[in-house]
This record gives structure tokens, sequence and C-alpha cells, in this order.
């Protein structure tokens, strides 16, 4: 393999493609671009695209949509033409996870075949049960050495207003994981390195379906010693169907496990946690995704996970009842006593 780390070293600026001008997708393309990189920033409707040119042309150059008041550099190209993603170094992609494959597929003939590709993206595909890694180099026919995840604790809402942020960069070849690392790391975008690809995607995926329930304990109006105990008993869950895929332990422990955890379950910012408090307090899921701009990607992931569940028999009660109370219409309060009144056991990792 050529010496990637080299091209993304951070005293040579590369060109490239963030897939994706939602608020993740503007967060990071403002990082590379504070990095020294040559940012293009794909957006997937062209009025949306233009509307950020127009802004940009006005000075306030604001992604109001998804990331109200931060400032986006006014060298990062905005566009949706797929013409200009051809020839990048690094293309980084910023989408839904239920939606990259599809985007990937028709922005395919305008992507390099010798970059390094990024996912950015926190789910599992319905259906394949695919981690996006996996989509990426599926629809690019490109080497999995080639790709990477990138995960952890990382709201966009304070990645964009330079909050000390840490994250891991997890590819299969150190290398490559290496040169993503550089061209990333910031004085308030540390950036960790790992070689468990499996275990960073699953983690950074299945914390969401967690995070729906503790929205659903905010908005039921339980406790704080409700929330702890389904932090822990749902971080042993993402073990275990972590551990039975192919990943590593301790990766649950780390950034894009435990960390990420905290965050999405605790924080104001997070979507997942939004939707569990909204059906906490009586909504329905077809009424609060009418009403969101952006994607919860707990909801697809939890039905994934269920899938992954009970096809490897692995033992994911926190997550069977969060695919009932999303699509069976279960009462989050009878599946909390379900869940407390089941048979006793010895606590186990």
């Amino acid at each position: 393999m050529d010496d990637l780390r080299g091209a993304l070293a951070p005293d040579n600026a590369v060109n490239v493609a963030v897939i994706g001008a939602g608020g993740w997708g503007t967060a990071l393309s403002r990082v590379l671009a504070e990095g020294g990189h040559a940012v293009t920033l794909w957006a997937h409707r062209a009025e949306f695209a233009a509307e950020l040119r127009a802004i940009a042309h006005d000075g306030s150059h604001e992604n109001a949509a998804y990331l109200p008041g931060i400032s986006i550099d006014p060298a990062i190209e905005i566009t949706h033409e797929a013409t200009a993603l051809a020839g990048k170094d690094l293309y980084v992609f910023a989408l839904p996870s239920q939606a990259t494959r599809e985007v990937a597929l028709a922005l395919s003939p305008n992507i390099s075949r010798t970059a390094i590709y990024v996912s950015a993206s926190k789910g599992i595909e319905r259906g394949t049960h695919e981690r996006v890694t996996q989509i990426i180099a599926e629809t690019l026919g490109v080497p999995a050495t080639r790709t990477v995840a990138l995960s952890g604790p990382s709201h966009a809402e304070e990645v964009a207003r330079r909050v000390p942020t840490a994250v891991v960069v997890a590819g299969e070849d150190h290398e490559t994981a290496r040169a993503v690392q550089d061209a990333f790391f910031l004085p308030y975008f540390r950036v960790y390195s790992s070689s468990d690809v499996i275990g960073v995607e699953l983690a950074g995926a299945l914390k969401n379906v967690i995070a729906i329930c503790a929205g659903m304990i905010d908005g039921a109006g339980f406790g704080d010693n409700t929330k702890a105990a389904l932090m822990t008993r749902g971080l042993a869950e993402m073990r275990r169907l972590g551990v039975a895929l192919g990943a590593e332990e301790h990766t649950f422990s780390g950034l894009a496990g435990l960390g990420d955890l905290v965050v999405t379950c605790s924080s104001k910012h997070s979507r997942n946690r939004y939707v569990g408090e909204q059906i906490g307090r009586g909504r329905t899921l077809a009424e609060i995704q009418s009403s969101m701009k952006t994607v919860a990607e707990g909801i697809a992931t939890t039905e994934s996970a269920r899938s992954l569940a009970r096809l490897h028999k692995i033992e994911m009660p926190i997550v069977e009842e969060t695919y009932r109370i999303l699509f069976e219409g279960k009462d989050p309060r009878e599946a909390t006593n379900d869940l407390m009144t089941g048979n006793p056991k010895s606590e186990r990792w």
C-alpha cells in the first residue's frame, strides 16, 4: 500500500470531500479546514447548497438549518455537483447510515479509487446488518484497508464551537488510521487511533439505542438511579453483541463505547435521547419523526440490533424492550417494569 500517512501529514494539506452538509458534516468540514486542508462540502439537495453559498456571500456563512450560529470558513467549497468530488485524497461520509449506500452509489463515478474513506456515521444498515465502512468499501469497490471509522463523544454543536473533544479513528490498516488521525488532529479535537473497526462502529451505533431508552426515563419522570442502571446494563448488552461479532472487549470501555454512551444518554444535543424523551411523555414515534429535521440513528439501529441479537442468540433485553416500545406500541412504564422484575441474576459484564 502507498504511504498514505505521509500523504495526509498535517504539514501537507490535502484535498478533502465531506459528503453530507448536515450539522456533523459542517462541523467536520470546519475541523479539516482549520487543519489547513482544502475542503469541499457536498450537500444532497441542490437548493440547500445554493442557500449555503448565498449565505456565504453576505458574510455570515452559517448553516442555519443544522448548525445555527456557527460560521463556516469561506474557503470551504459548497456544492451539490458530483463532479466537484473528483480527484480527492480523503472522502468523509457524514450521512445518515441508512442513506449511505444510495448516496455512495450515486456519487461513485466521481469518487477517486486511490483515496482514504472515512465513515463518520453511527448506525447499522437495515436488512444487511452491515456497518458503514462495509457499505462504503462494497459500494465503491475499494479495499477495506482504505476505510476507517471516526466515532466517540462528539456532538456537532460542541465541536463546531471548539469545545475540547476526544474521538477515535479505527482502521484495519494502522498507517491508514494514523493518516486520518493526523488529518483531523487539532488542539480542541484530539484523535486516538484503533485497529478495532468492528468494535468502534458497533459501539457508536448501539449506544444510540440505549440513548433512546435514557430519554424515555427522562420523559417518564424516573430518576438518576434508573438512568445509571440503564447505562450500565446497556453497555453490557453492547459488549455482548460486539464480542460475538468479532469486536475487542476493551473498545466498549473507551471513547466509542462508554464515552459516547455517557454523552448521548445525557446531553440536550442528543437526537436519540430526545426521541425517547418524547415517547416517555406520550407522543408516538410517527409524530416525533414528522416534526424532526434531523435523523435519530437509533431508531433504525434498534431494528438491526434486535435482528442481530436474535440471529446470534445474544441476550439483549433492553434492546428487545426498546423495539417493542418503538414498533409495537408497548408502554415504556410497562417495559421498565418487565425489565425490573425479570428473573434475578448474577451481575455479569
